[in-house]
């Protein structure tokens, strides 16, 4: 029997992933449409781990079943970690607007030329994606679990596939950037694809 697990977001790029990740441990990743109708909490904790357990938490309480909640983004050396939980929202935290646009780019987009105008003259480039999953039921906590992916930070994009960062996230491994890569590779070596493996076998004890 096919379990469904309810993720507490409407972003398309999570929602393929978690697909994905999902489907070879036999459950089914659906956003329910309710969640657009329910105003997002503040996610106002410190770490990745701490605005999963948030989410989960508060999406349960609103809804019925399973929900898996998930709080990821991209941590650079070079800048102290940053932008770290702010990664959704890095260019706007700083009022960032490029110059020479015609103002109509994506939040990617921005967050993207920000990374770069920040990482200008860097030569150390190492980074990692983090992602942090906490699944919830009715009000509790059940599990959690964490993945991260290491790479380094492209000086100019590559690819079209992907969302966020990946355009600029470069896996020496496979040389290409998480942008180029497919599906099935993302989720044998991304954040989200090891954290979904981590929580798998508990998630395995409690649905069986």
């Amino acid at each position: 029997m096919t379990v469904t697990l309810f993720a507490a977001t409407t972003n398309p790029g999570k929602l393929r992933d978690f697909s994905v990740a999902a489907a070879e441990g036999g459950f089914l990743i659906q956003s329910p449409s309710k969640f657009e109708d329910i105003p997002a909490p503040l996610e106002n904790e410190l770490t990745f781990a701490g605005n999963a357990r948030l989410k989960a938490l508060y999406y349960s309480r609103l809804a019925p079943g399973l929900i898996l909640a998930d709080d990821s983004g991209l941590e650079v050396d070079a800048l102290g970690g940053e932008p770290g939980v702010r990664s959704a929202r890095y260019a706007a935290d700083a009022g960032f607007e490029p110059r020479g646009t015609d103002g109509n780019l994506s939040v990617d987009e921005r967050n993207n030329l920000y990374l770069l105008s920040r990482m200008r003259g860097v030569a150390q480039r190492g980074a990692r994606y983090r992602c942090a999953l906490a699944v919830a039921r009715q009000g509790a906590l059940l599990l959690a679990a964490e993945g991260t992916v290491n790479g380094e930070i492209l000086a100019a994009p590559r690819g079209t596939g992907g969302f966020g960062y990946d355009p600029l996230f470069w896996i020496p491994q496979l040389q290409f950037t998480m942008a180029e890569i497919s599906l099935e590779q993302k989720h044998a070596l991304s954040h989200r694809g090891r954290a979904f493996r981590a929580l798998l076998p508990s998630l395995k004890q409690l649905t069986d």
